[in-house]
């Protein structure tokens, strides 16, 4: 029985699942604050330690949160967790490993006072390999230090406020461990990352497979593709290198009256099943993985987004993935009901804001049929330090993330967040530039934004950002006669030039990828930002309808209104932060679904 891509719901780790038998670790662990930083001198990381960690939190949940059992929004720079877990030593030919979703924003690692592991960058994953640390079955002590400084502005920490209570456009800090924490018992050698390209024009798949070391000797691996009981493809190559790639035919992308029951789009979101089978020269099983990928194509051209080489208008919210209870983290099924939400009201897809989410989601989206942009968190100053962080980490993200099907467009700044000058500051025009060609390096198959909002140097899509409420200058700024003469060179809609010295249009897709922003007006004393007030749900009805007619009947490639749900003082969602919607969805649909009017 071959798994199919419904076997990965719920792992956190979807589109690399070895099988069932992956041990999470939510849930209470003892917890401590460090404000001196003494725990380290203290011999906190030793498993007779028990003293300092009073409090128990629940993982994942970040201590900020409400659902942590902690709730201290204060300014607590570095954390400790503390974890006792039963532990099987793995027998020979077999690794235990400990794996991170994130931890914001440095962590060290240690089992029974033994280090195993550290890792920098809040927002991507790590693994700690635990097998010579495990000398006998029985209780084993996991510690975790987080260190997290508030004020430093050259740390990637996107929305993150660095006072003490949120305000403006800033949320809640995120502290520590924020996605799961699971253990998995894996063969001495095993396929640590496995990525997919499809190429629907070649009737093609690019896939990369990394081992876990250099193998000893000739491998085989052995890929199956199937679409339901459908085999599309199914190759077997020999291998002597850590890592591989190599292209697989899939004969049935070559015949069109099949791809409408094979291709991807948020419509018809067909998946596509895998298996990576890794082999010994006599045949003999080392590893063996399920995986899935999706079979589409994403260009452009005119001006156009191509998706499966036909135009596609992009109706998009901006998703800052945010929750009450648990603000980062996703509470229970939230993934998934966001995904559906989303596609409920209307949108094809959601523009991810300065956040990079946890691989459950991207599976959800991948399921049900969701676009999306990925965003780099940013940080707020430029220096070494800011270019050597974002480039490392983005790095990752991309990697991490480059084989889900809903993936349009990576976005590594926005607004100029972290190069606040790059019209007048060489190094910082060098460093978006080099991000943008970064992204490509890593994966030419998409369209890479290098800063999104204005101050546009190399990008393969023009997000603008402009808050305007009157849908007559929306038509007149963004009308196919208006782009096409060039007009933005001298419309500011933002709050800065919108195009860098020699930027010229090239046939680069224009989106309103911010807009709208209206939020009801508060209630005296009552903390809010939006971008205009609106009286009732019929106000917000009109206005609403206005702004995304006015985007859909422009020259315009897309839009992406501001904001999917309210979040926190940001009270200008399409929903509330409860994802209870301000006006009918029925009515959000009809709005959100338009399409252009004959005089458009």
């Amino acid at each position: 029985m071959h798994p199919t891509h419904l076997d990965a719901a719920g792992h956190p780790r979807p589109q690399l699942v070895r099988d069932p038998n992956w041990r999470d670790l939510s849930g209470p662990w003892r917890f401590a604050h460090d404000d001196a930083d003494l725990g380290r001198r203290a011999r906190w990381p030793d498993p007779d330690v028990t003293a300092p960690f009073t409090a128990t939190i629940t993982v994942p949940y970040p201590p900020e949160s409400p659902a942590s059992g902690i709730h201290d929004t204060g300014f607590h720079p570095v954390v400790w967790y503390r974890r006792s877990v039963d532990l099987t030593r793995p027998a020979a030919g077999r690794r235990l490993l400990l794996h991170f979703g994130a931890v914001d924003h440095r962590a060290e690692v240690w089992l029974d006072g033994r280090p195993v592991g550290r890792h920098e960058g809040g927002h991507t994953g790590f693994t700690c390999d635990l097998t010579d640390a495990v000398d006998r079955d029985g209780p084993h002590v996991i510690v975790v230090r987080a260190e997290d400084q508030p004020q430093d502005t050259t740390q990637p920490r996107g929305k993150q406020d660095w006072r003490r209570d949120p305000h403006v456009i800033w949320y809640h800090r995120t502290t520590g461990i924020w996605q799961p924490v699971w253990l998995e018992e894996v063969p001495d050698e095993h396929l640590v990352s496995l990525h997919w390209t499809p190429d629907v024009t070649r009737a093609r798949v690019h896939c990369q497979v990394r081992l876990s070391q250099w193998p000893r000797g000739e491998r085989q691996l052995t890929v199956r593709l199937a679409h339901g009981e459908r085999v599309l493809a199914e190759q077997r190559i020999r291998t002597d290198q850590q890592e591989t790639a190599f292209d697989i035919t899939v004969p049935a992308l070559r015949h069109g009256q099949d791809l409408d029951d094979l291709l991807w789009t948020p419509e018809h979101p067909h998946l596509v099943d895998a298996t990576v089978t890794l082999t010994d020269t006599d045949d003999a099983p080392l590893d063996r993985v399920a995986s899935y990928l999706g079979l589409r194509d994403i260009d452009w051209n005119d001006g156009l987004f191509l998706l499966n080489h036909k135009p596609y208008f992009l109706r998009f919210a901006l998703q800052q993935a945010y929750w009450p209870d648990t603000h980062l983290a996703a509470p229970g099924e939230a993934l998934r009901r966001d995904a559906e939400l989303a596609k409920e009201i209307g949108l094809n897809g959601l523009r991810i804001h300065q956040k990079i989410e946890d691989p459950r989601f991207l599976y959800w989206a991948d399921r049900l049929g969701l676009l999306l942009w990925e965003e780099m968190p940013s940080a707020y100053a430029f220096g070494t330090a800011t270019v050597e962080r974002v480039t490392h980490e983005w790095t990752e993200a991309v990697t991490r993330d480059l084989s889900h099907p809903s993936i349009m467009a990576w976005v590594p700044v926005n607004e100029s967040w972290s190069v606040p000058n790059p019209a007048h500051v060489p190094a910082q025009r060098h460093f978006m530039d080099a991000l943008y060609h970064l992204t490509k390096a890593l994966d030419p198959s998409r369209p890479a934004v290098s800063n999104d909002g204005w101050e546009i140097s190399r990008a393969d899509v023009w997000g603008v950002h402009d808050y305007t409420q009157d849908a007559a200058t929306l038509r007149r700024r963004y009308g196919h006669d208006a782009l096409r003469r060039g007009e933005l060179r001298e419309q500011w809609p933002g709050a800065k030039r919108l195009l860098l010295d020699g930027v010229e249009h090239d046939q680069q897709p224009v989106v309103l990828s911010e807009f709208g922003g209206a939020t009801f007006e508060p209630a005296a004393g009552e903390e809010w930002f939006g971008y205009d007030t609106v009286a009732t749900g019929k106000d917000f009805a009109e206005r609403l309808s206005s702004l995304v007619e006015a985007a859909v009947d422009s020259g315009l490639a897309g839009f992406c209104y501001t904001q999917f749900t309210d979040t926190l003082q940001e009270t200008n969602g399409l929903l509330t932060a409860d994802r209870e919607p301000k006006i009918p969805v029925a009515e959000l649909r009809a709005v959100l679904t338009r399409t252009r009017t004959a005089s458009g």
